[in-house]
């Protein structure tokens, strides 16, 4: 591979400076929440690229779906409630809650109508591959009979059937729960019945019937499968008119902070989240009007909110259509690496870790390794104690396991559970349970703030003296996303971060705070003010003439003081390329405010999610004196005001080269999977020129090994990405 040009500000990356005649009447800020809707456009936009393979076409389209529930049961519900209340809170960008209610009301209304629209393709292409989601009116005569035996034997006895009139209470129906509405008849045609049957959630959405006369799998939604066979479930009616629909309910939690149990109160919460105030009703189209306008005053909205589809609801689901018979629609598999440092000492991650440091980027290195590390620690006789956060896991994670074990073989084990790790509260308990019984130490942190650190300690008896081997790491300790997500896990024995580390959970169990931290920094105590005071350092060294660069990787920008910041580095010359998935605040590239930013997003196979600063310090990136550090936070004020998080400074010059050289250049250079932000708050797709050539950092990471984990293969070195000097060169 030739030299790839990883300067992202200086690309010709077709930024439109609409903005820059009248600079003093911009809005600095995009809205948080018209920047997140943006952001699940582009999720969407990968469900109508023709180069990803159609099943993660499809899946796409359920992720964006899935997306906006939880956004209309968080943040919309929150909306909805301060305007209830009159509580007129002004949006950094200068909205009230009704103003911004309004505008996400129409974007998102916008959003489902692209999603409806691209659904019939989608299974159209798939029918074509022998994948097919078929109606009512496909269902062969000749397979009738065996698809009511299977409809009587799975289906029915989970069904509910239920008379919607003034003898029988309006059933509830829980967040993201479906059901049929339906207007009978009898036989006789003499008297017409309203019902409701809820759709058990319990039951796959998408029942798997016999296959077809060519081999083609076939698929029956569970709706129609229970229309098909009404008179089943009220026998002696026909259906004149139905439909279906789906309710998402106010998903936040209140709890009490007084609370002397607070595992039992979180329980309590939970129980109140499932009977959450009704805040969206979507439902397919029907000509049954007045059944329609009963349905919606029962559930308590009026037909006006309701959102009518022209396809189907719970699109959500939809990736329980991707089956292992068809991998060839699916990405094309691959095996994560296994650090060769560590086959090198047979396995002994302890070994290697003292040997240097090690940088591993997940998916691409296997998550396996950080499982490994907990495992040998619960059975090495040499080791006293182990520390470990938790914010989500896998319900039987097997670093929970590797926790309980190590408590078992009578181990120091302190484990920081999350209760407040949203969605995931019911799985904390069970997992805080778990480690209580095994004889861990279970630790909820604080009250007021979630703890959203990465971070692993094991203290080992070498000789006369106590190793602290020390795991942070960007992303959650969770072996499934951790095939999606691309994160970071430091593995390392420094003594200073082993030091520090160990503060940040004496804190958190004993609300020691911690002093005189030297390799990291964290929120909520002093993390925004180093950040403002780094950015700054960058100002006064643009101002004194020399190199002043910034490298960032994030997943959110909206801090107002940490954007006025930036603006103002920019103002001073300072080069600032930054790579956003997600909600980004930020103008880039308005003459006079921010000519010297450049915002992108990578929207990809995987899930950008490690977070990632480079401070040029005075010299021209890439160069061994910058300032490099990885972190858990984003740079939102919930991150930096209202969270446990960390900051650590990268000190080897292995691990700073596989960040800098490999891991931001490869980002900073993709082409095929990036959106670059323009000043109006739009994202604009890379539009590739004649015989231009494409970059994929996704699948440049699956091809070429990191740096600090390579061992006795370090002649495999990747492909430089950097088009730099010969002096520059040199540097790493």
């Amino acid at each position: 591979m030739s030299y790839i040009n990883a300067d992202f500000l200086n690309q010709d990356c077709d930024l439109e400076q609409k903005y820059s005649k009248d600079l003093g009447s911009i809005n600095t800020l995009i809205n948080r929440e018209l920047s997140w809707i943006s952001f699940n456009w582009r999720v969407l936009q990968e469900a109508n690229n023709k180069k990803v393979p159609l099943f993660e076409r499809l899946r796409f389209l359920a992720i964006s779906a899935r997306n906006l529930d939880e956004f209309y049961t968080v943040r919309v519900a929150g909306f909805r409630q301060m305007v209830k209340n009159k509580i007129e809170v002004i949006s950094a960008d200068g909205l009230t809650p009704e103003e911004q209610l309004m505008q996400i009301e129409r974007e998102a209304k916008a959003l489902i109508e692209k999603q409806q629209e691209l659904l019939p393709s989608l299974l159209s292409n798939l029918k074509k591959k022998g994948v097919v989601l078929i109606k009512p009116k496909g269902i062969l005569a000749s397979e009738k009979k065996n698809l009511e035996k299977q409809f009587m034997s799975k289906v029915f006895p989970a069904l509910t059937p239920l008379a919607i009139d003034p003898a029988h209470p309006f059933p509830f129906i829980p967040t993201e729960g479906s059901a049929l509405a339906l207007k009978l008849r009898n036989r006789d045609r003499k008297k017409s019945l309203n019902a409701l049957v809820p759709i058990p959630g319990m039951l796959d959405r998408f029942q798997k019937i016999k296959d077809g006369p060519k081999g083609e799998k076939r698929f029956l939604s569970l709706e129609d499968f229970i229309v098909v066979f009404i008179h089943k479930v009220f026998p002696g009616y026909f259906v004149e008119e139905y439909f279906s629909f789906r309710i998402l309910r106010d998903s936040d939690l209140e709890v009490e902070e007084e609370a002397e149990d607070l595992v039992r109160e979180f329980e309590i919460a939970l129980k109140r989240r499932k009977r959450g105030e009704v805040i969206r009703m979507k439902v397919t189209k029907s000509t049954a009007e007045t059944l329609l306008k009963l349905i919606s005053k029962e559930i308590g909205f009026e037909r006006v909110e309701v959102i009518e589809v022209s396809e189907m609801i719970g699109l959500s689901d939809l990736d329980e259509l991707i089956i292992s018979a068809k991998q060839s629609l699916k990405w094309k598999t691959f095996v994560p690496r296994s650090p060769e440092r560590i086959e090198d000492f047979n396995g002994d991650i302890f070994s290697a870790i003292r040997q240097k440091d090690l940088l591993l980027q997940h998916p691409y290195e296997t998550f396996d390794t950080v499982v490994s590390f907990l495992e040998q620690a619960a059975r090495d006789p040499n080791v006293i104690a182990v520390k470990q956060t938790l914010y989500r896991t896998t319900p039987d994670s097997p670093i929970v396991r590797a926790l309980c074990e190590a408590a078992e073989n009578g181990k120091t084990v302190t484990a920081l559970v999350e209760l407040k790790a949203r969605f995931d509260e019911a799985n904390n308990i069970n997992v805080s349970r778990e480690l209580e019984k095994a004889g861990a130490q279970v630790v909820y942190g604080f009250m007021d703030w979630k703890t959203h650190a990465k971070l692993s300690t094991i203290v080992r008896q070498e000789g006369k003296v106590l190793r602290t081997y020390t795991h942070v790491g960007t992303g959650n300790y969770h072996p499934d996303t951790a095939k999606i997500y691309t994160d970071l896990s430091l593995f390392t024995s420094d003594a200073s971060l082993g030091r520090d580390v160990t503060k940040v959970f004496n804190y958190l169990s004993g609300y020691i705070k911690p002093n005189d931290l030297e390799s990291m920094i964290i929120a909520p105590l002093e993390l925004k003010s180093s950040l403002i005071k780094m950015i700054k350092n960058e100002i006064f060294l643009a101002k004194k003439g020399k190199p002043a660069e910034m490298w960032v990787k994030l997943n959110a920008l909206i801090d107002p003081e940490i954007i006025d910041v930036l603006y103002k580095a920019s103002q001073s010359g300072v080069k600032i390329n930054m790579i956003i998935r997600g909600i980004c605040g930020l103008r880039p590239g308005i003459k006079g405010l921010s000519e010297n930013i450049r915002v992108k997003s990578v929207i990809g196979r995987f899930l950008e999610h490690s977070r990632v600063c480079v401070f040029g310090n005075g010299f021209q990136l890439p160069s061994t004196k910058a300032k490099v550090f990885i972190s858990s936070a984003d740079w939102m004020g919930r991150n930096l005001n209202r969270r446990v998080e960390s900051f650590v400074e990268i000190k080897n010059l292995t691990v700073k080269s596989q960040i800098v050289n490999q891991i931001m250049a490869a980002n900073l250079a993709d082409k095929e999977q990036s959106w670059v932000l323009q000043p109006d708050g739009q994202y604009k797709r890379h539009q590739f020129k004649p015989n231009e050539p494409s970059f994929n950092c996704h699948e440049y990471f699956i091809e070429n090994p990191s740096l600090s984990g390579r061992g006795r293969a370090a002649q495999n070195a990747p492909p430089s990405l950097l088009n730099v000097s010969n002096k520059r060169k040199k540097a790493f």
